[in-house]
């Protein structure tokens, strides 16, 4: 563990921390709320929080004047990249795949076909973890411009491949 804040004898102390410049109190201290803020918060944030109080010639028992918490910082899904996979020929069989390097959690997958008409895809032929959208046996009307989201709890991103066939 690394101590990042303390308030002894009414001094609050910020430690040498990357956290320096974005973490303190959110409370003067004497209102006996001791909750800190994190600003511009970034994913290596997360981890363990531990808040110990200890109070001069306090007797209670061990353990009791601990606070522990657990930060998860997400991550929006950064842009994807979109690549086709195959030759794109009538009766011939495509792949689209779709990944985005940054998300947390990691991103689920969504393709669909917005032009010329539009068209949601399921599995088998769509897989959401991996982002891929297989296309079998290739039709003119198949051709058309697809998208794909990559999307988390914390944002989305997309990106999109023109299919000719």
């Amino acid at each position: 563990p690394v101590q990042i804040l303390t308030y002894l004898d009414g001094v609050v102390k910020v430690e040498e921390t990357e956290l320096k410049p974005r973490v303190g109190f959110l409370y003067p201290v004497l209102t006996h709320n001791i909750s800190i803020f994190i600003n511009a918060t970034r994913e290596r944030d997360s981890g363990q929080y531990m808040c110990t109080v200890n109070v001069v010639d306090d007797v209670t028992s061990t353990g009791k004047n601990v606070g522990v918490i657990n930060l998860t910082v997400l991550v929006p899904p950064a842009s994807p990249a979109c690549r086709l996979h195959g030759d794109p020929a009538v009766g011939a069989n495509v792949t689209l795949s779709c990944a985005s390097e940054k998300g947390k959690p990691p991103p689920a997958y969504q393709w669909q076909r917005t032009a010329p008409t539009q068209q949601v895809f399921f599995p088998p032929a769509q897989d959401r973890v991996k982002g891929t959208l297989k296309l079998t046996n290739l039709s003119l009307d198949m051709s058309g411009l697809y998208v794909c989201v990559a999307e988390n709890r914390a944002g989305l991103a997309e990106c999109s491949v023109v299919l000719e066939v």
